[in-house]
């Protein structure tokens, strides 16, 4: 119950941060109660930075108070643009001439400071009294981190106040509405494909300021694809052509003015276009790796898989699992066509088969059935060394071992001899490369004993198995 309390608050906290009104002024200045006659000049803040031993006649509470806001100065013809507004109120003493208020950004280390001096008569007469400085002058920037000091002239050691404050940023209705930083725009864009172009118009922006548009690519911050685009605020026509060189789902326009501390604007069409991720697919035949790397941040799983014969299913290929958002990588993979790669998001599933096409040595298997004695035979263009499996299909993914395991080379053949309650439909013999980490198993099912004659990988007489499929599958 404590907790749901605490977050209401928080809720509250932030709505009332966002919502909250900022005064507006047209001119910044300073003021001083009880009629007191003062006024301010900037300062470095060096003259004033040395304490001195304060008299014992001077309490260390003279300084009562010191609160801090924001106001919007607009004035006709500029830009509007924030300022701190500070008030201070201290009891007038005749060891004390004036204030020195600075402002320090923790952010930029830059500082900002003012003497404030009062009429001597004046403050004589009210010695003792409460007075209350009014100072808006310091002018910040949007969201910015500030701490205030407050020091008597001469300064005096103990007699300070100091407080952090945080400018609001640009989800303040008012700050949102007025200063220019916060105006960030509005993009409309165009895509040309033939030309890998993207036309971009901009709109809803101070019309007389400078405003940049460049394409980039989103990761933890957005990096740049190539230059950016200036629009000219006299330019009448507010848009500009990109040039592109791939659509990639992480591919953002980018806009904002050309004013310090600009609020950016980020356009990200094609995030949802993960298709084109896929096929950045590299196998290096010299040390038998099989990688893939994102040219975009996604959250993926990747396996190895084994497309089926009918090309529409592809079954996992064991232990080859990877979550990593980043590179992936398979060290001593085999090259057989049907060995592929599995992308699984939350909008779907997608199938590459690098080796699909040929471009890679690949291996075969045949059987050849004589009386008892089942002859395997493997082929292939590189070295390469097999082991061979009589098992029972049971189901359309499973194969359940027989118990009889042989081993062999590329070029040599394996008999293995079936008694006749082994023969039948439901019989395979499976084969696999045991020098890889990754081998696609193949099988030849349906086994007839007694046949004399040759047949070749997928079980039908004189007639070659072929390792052709399409190269992606979509698994929606």
């Amino acid at each position: 119950m404590i907790n749901i309390h605490v977050q209401i608050l928080l809720i509250i906290l932030l709505w009332n941060s966002d919502c909250q009104i900022i005064p507006r002024i047209e001119e910044c200045g300073l003021s001083c109660s009880q009629g007191i006659h003062c006024k301010s000049k900037p300062s470095s803040g060096i003259f004033n930075s040395f304490c001195h031993d304060a008299p014992t006649s001077l309490s260390s509470t003279i300084l009562k108070s010191m609160k801090i806001s924001t106001v919007i100065k607009c004035v006709q013809g500029s830009p509007c643009s924030l300022h701190l507004n500070i008030k201070g109120s201290l009891s007038l003493d005749e060891n004390i001439r004036g204030l020195e208020i600075c402002s320090l950004s923790l952010d930029t280390q830059q500082s900002q400071c003012t003497n404030v001096r009062f009429a001597r008569k004046k403050s004589k007469m009210l010695n003792g009294k409460k007075v209350q400085v009014q100072f808006n002058c310091f002018e910040v920037s949007v969201a910015q981190h500030i701490y205030v000091t407050m020091k008597t002239v001469p300064n005096y050691c103990d007699v300070k106040m100091s407080q952090e404050y945080y400018v609001e940023d640009c989800k303040n209705s008012d700050v949102g509405k007025y200063i220019p930083a916060c105006l960030a725009g509005k993009l409309d864009y165009n895509v040309e494909r033939a030309r890998k172009i993207i036309s971009v118009n901009v709109s809803n922006f101070l019309r007389d300021q400078d405003y940049y548009v460049r394409l980039c690519h989103k990761w933890f911050t957005c990096e740049d694809v190539g230059q950016f685009a200036v629009i000219k605020g006299k330019d009448t026509l507010k848009s500009v052509s990109l040039k592109y060189s791939q659509l990639l789902p992480c591919l953002c326009i980018e806009g904002w003015l050309a004013v310090p501390d600009a609020r950016r604007i980020q356009l990200c069409p094609f995030e949802n276009d993960t298709k084109v991720l896929w096929d950045n697919i590299v196998y290096n035949p010299a040390t038998q790796t099989l990688a893939w790397e994102p040219a975009c941040p996604v959250l993926v799983m990747v396996n190895l898989c084994r497309l089926t014969k009918s090309n529409d299913h592809c079954e996992d290929i064991q232990n080859s699992s990877k979550h990593f958002p980043e590179k992936v990588k398979y060290s001593r993979v085999d090259t057989h066509p049907r060995l592929c790669m599995k992308f699984t998001t939350k909008q779907g599933s997608w199938v590459k088969c690098p080796f699909a096409h040929g471009e890679f040595p690949a291996w075969k298997m045949r059987t050849a059935a004589v009386a008892d004695q089942i002859q395997v035979f493997f082929t292939s263009q590189t070295k390469a060394h097999f082991s061979v499996l009589v098992c029972n299909k049971t189901q359309l993914a499973s194969c359940d071992s027989l118990g009889m395991y042989h081993s062999v080379s590329a070029g040599d053949s394996v008999s293995i001899t079936m008694s006749q309650e082994m023969c039948g439909s439901t019989i395979c013999i499976q084969g696999w490369r045991t020098d890889v980490d990754y081998s696609v198993p193949l099988q030849i099912c349906d086994i007839h004993c007694g046949f004399r004659g040759q047949t070749y990988g997928n079980g039908s007489p004189a007639k070659a198995m072929t390792h052709r499929m399409k190269s992606m599958h979509s698994l929606h």
